[in-house]
């Protein structure tokens, strides 16, 4: 089920205020991957961020946003209408069936970023998207992703005390704020309300993550038949180490 955050257009629509461009160091490290690729899926895209600016900066390729909430992939139509905004998944492909199903061998690169990688919360579902991703990837294809570390206990910081104000649509003040739910092995659960100007009352979603460590992840990798061909516990690729924030993986086809 697609959280609320991302189905319903007015909560969409706040997206990139919370996330504009440049607020977090991996923009940058993405568009990189994406300009020196000829054909690129961003899985989980949202509002499709980091392919709107790759076009605007001139990539010439294929570009492709799948993301399962068209409320989300609606914010970028309405920016470009050359890229290819695809309702879907990983494991099903457009849900409109006219691709045939879950790509296969189309993409140099295969990004998920946002942390939209910790949306698969179960084995299944994580096994089939690394299958398909397996599948979609050209022989020389990579797909590069990251995932919050669970050693750095991030959720910590989802507290009312951490809120967020952004001058939102219209310049109307938006307010965001994270509330810590439960931690249950790795599925952390949260809740995030969302307060405009001129709103009759706040929006709210509740989101479940998985925070998977290295070693746990690297196996379900070579399960689905991709090798880690680096790792980083940080944007500026720094060593991945027991107080990293992140693990930002680069794989390939073995």
């Amino acid at each position: 089920m697609v959280d609320r955050h991302f189905s319903q257009p007015d909560m969409a629509e706040l997206y990139d205020y919370f996330n504009f461009w440049r607020c977090t160091p991996q923009d940058d490290f993405y568009l990189d991957l994406v300009m020196d690729a000829r054909s690129v899926l961003d899985a989980g895209c949202g509002t499709g961020k980091l392919q709107r600016v790759a076009r605007e900066r001139g990539h010439t390729g294929r570009l492709v946003g799948l993301d399962p909430a068209d409320a989300m992939l609606e914010v970028g139509r309405r920016d470009r209408d050359d890229i290819e905004w695809t309702l879907g998944d990983l494991a099903h492909g457009p849900y409109d069936g006219e691709a045939g199903g879950p790509y296969e061998d189309e993409f140099d690169l295969i990004v998920m970023t946002g942390h939209a990688f910790q949306e698969l919360t179960t084995d299944d579902e994580l096994r089939k998207a690394l299958a398909s991703v397996r599948r979609a990837l050209t022989g020389d294809g990579r797909f590069v992703f990251e995932t919050r570390n669970p050693a750095a206990r991030g959720w910590e910081a989802w507290n009312p005390e951490r809120a967020r104000t952004v001058n939102g649509p219209g310049g109307r003040r938006a307010t965001c704020v994270h509330r810590l739910e439960s931690v249950e092995g790795d599925l952390v659960t949260f809740t995030s309300s969302y307060t405009v100007e001129g709103w009759a009352e706040p929006g709210h979603s509740r989101s479940t993550l998985r925070f998977l460590d290295a070693d746990t992840l690297n196996g379900f990798l070579a399960e689905a038949g991709l090798a880690v061909s680096a790792q980083y516990g940080y944007w500026d690729r720094g060593p991945l180490t027991e107080a990293s924030q992140e693990i930002i993986t680069f794989a390939r086809s073995r």
